[in-house]
């Protein structure tokens, strides 16, 4: 949100603005560095705590479910009972819910845990970007919101490496307890520099209604899409999750049209670029977490790289968007953003669809590290021109809000579209297994193996106690099954990327209200626009 309940800037000593923008960094790049952290540990986290892949699946979507669900309701909360508790409360509850996550000691729990993580982020995520809003004066405010923009992005890129080298040495626990130091120094220096505030707007009333309509909503269709492979479409618990839980969601817009003070404000879609924009930032985001959580998966589970192998596999992504991101933002002021949403994902698309060619065996620098650069690079092209352009299709007075719409948006189309491609390339990994050992015998280990290989999907299962030639027969089986399976889940993603950018190409519109492409170079990824924060470009510019 980018409202600010009770603006302190102009008392802010120097020391104060200094401490709070160290605050946010360390707050804000938690979340990030959390996020990016466990999709590397996924395959340890399943050989320990088993749940194949439906379990990798539940503790990265747990995390994504409640946090794209309720972070506009954070938002609001900053607003209502000020920012600055409301961060407070997001930072200590995210440290908690680490310890906890740390020490669970089976599958559910840990998603369980993971979903009381997401809760604290849709706190302190949006709450720190209104403290820097409330603390910095509006000539001081673009380079703190730069700044902490550019940590978020640091922290990103640092994630999969500091997960592969803690990987190396230690348990997949580890990923969560160094969490820990940076939440106890975020509350040492929010209780040190950020003066408690009064409260605004204490008369707006907290949308819980609204929020447990969209939690429930997503979570009944989530839970239909990852276990319906284990459980089969006759199975009640996945019809009858998948049709509550879209009648929920559904309810939960109706209601939201109606209530007086909504955690998500519809009639912002009425604008053709917001409408068009959102639609678009679906299909991109949706496509992007798809690749980045199953290109890991592929990598260690089935190309055998290590967990440090895969985190670095896939740093080019972070280096190229923080060296170009800016520079196509401000060729997209330049010309407008409509061409770049368009050409960007295509270009996107094609570098995903690269991956098509990888085998068994995979060499990363002929095969993965290409497509990643051409990947990067369409990215690099579409996230920021995305971002002005949703924007820029909405009044100054509602940035803020629209801001959050769209980073609700991104974090919701990571959790479906990571499901969905889940079922799909779950269901390929099945039909191509038994395929491959159509007509062989199996004795009770070799279809115990099978079993177990069609509960992981993509790797390898143990062929202890099985026949040799059985096994052979199996592990070539399952190399063959994973690898088709990975194709159609790029492919698919590949495809939404692409589709997005056609989206873009024909719906946007070059807006009228100037909002600088350069100033939103951190897209939905990483920190937030500067125009979220108020500042809003002249309309000469």
């Amino acid at each position: 949100m980018a409202a600010s309940a009770s603006p302190v800037s102009a008392g802010a000593t120097a020391a104060t603005k200094r401490l709070t923008l160290i605050a946010t960094i360390l707050g804000s790049s938690i979340a990030i560095l959390d996020g990016s952290v466990v999709s590397v540990a996924l395959p340890s986290i399943q050989r320990s705590l088993g749940g194949g892949l439906a379990g990798q699946q539940w503790v990265s979507n747990a995390y994504l479910l409640t946090l794209g669900s309720l972070i506009l309701l954070g938002g609001s909360l900053g607003d209502i009972f000020g920012e600055r508790r409301i961060f407070a409360l997001g930072v200590g509850g995210f440290g908690a819910a680490s310890l906890l996550c740390a020490l669970a000691p089976t599958i559910g729990l840990l998603v369980a845990f993971r979903a009381l993580q997401g809760i604290a982020g849709a706190l302190l995520t949006p709450s720190s970007l209104a403290l820097i809003v409330a603390t910095f004066p509006d000539r001081e405010r673009g380079p703190a919101i730069g700044t902490w923009t550019a940590w978020g992005t640091i922290a990103g890129a640092l994630g999969p490496l500091v997960a592969g080298a803690i990987l190396n040495v230690a348990s997949w626990r580890w990923i969560f307890v160094i969490n820990l130091p940076l939440v106890v120094a975020c509350l040492w220096l929010i209780r040190k520099a950020i003066p408690p505030a009064r409260a605004a707007r204490a008369h707006r009333k907290v949308d819980i209604v609204g929020a447990l309509l969209c939690v429930l909503g997503l979570g009944g269709t989530v839970f239909a899409l990852i276990e319906q492979p284990r459980l089969g479409w006759s199975s009640f618990a996945v019809t009858g999750s998948l049709v509550g839980g879209v009648a929920l969601f559904i309810a939960f817009l109706i209601y939201e049209s109606r209530v007086k003070d909504p955690m998500l404000k519809l009639d912002l879609f009425k604008s053709r670029n917001f409408a068009v924009g959102n639609v678009e930032t679906l299909a991109l985001y949706g496509g992007l977490s798809a690749l980045f959580f199953f290109l890991v998966l592929y990598l260690q589970q089935v190309a055998r790289y290590t967990p440090l192998q895969s985190g670095l596999a896939l740093l080019p992504e972070s280096v190229v968007m923080f060296a170009l991101s800016s520079r196509f933002g401000a060729l997209a002021d330049r010309h407008g953003p409509r061409l770049f949403m368009g050409v960007g994902p295509l270009v996107a698309g094609a570098g995903m669809l690269m991956l098509l060619t990888v085998g068994v065996h995979v060499s990363y620098l002929t095969t993965v590290l290409p497509a990643i650069l051409i990947f990067s690079l369409g990215l690099s092209m579409t996230v920021a021109p995305l971002t002005a352009a949703v924007l820029a299709g909405v009044q100054e007075s509602e940035a803020g809000i629209a801001s959050a719409v769209n980073n609700a948006v991104a974090r919701v189309a990571g959790l479906i579209a990571t499901v969905t491609v889940g079922a799909l390339v779950a269901a390929q990994f099945s039909a191509s297994l038994d395929e491959s050992l159509k007509g062989r015998p199996l004795t009770k280990a070799g279809q115990a193996a099978v079993a177990e290989a069609k509960q992981l999907t993509l790797g390898r299962p143990s062929v202890a106690g099985v026949p040799p030639r059985e096994a052979v027969a199996i592990t070539a089986g399952s190399n063959a099954a994973s690898l088709d399976a990975f194709r159609v889940g790029i492919g698919v993603a590949g495809g939404l990327v692409i589709v997005g950018g056609l989206i873009g190409a024909a719906g946007i519109r070059n807006p009228r209200r100037v909002v600088r492409a350069e100033h939103c170079n951190g897209g939905q990824l990483a920190g937030a626009p500067l125009d979220a924060a108020g500042l809003h470009a002249p309309a000469s510019a």
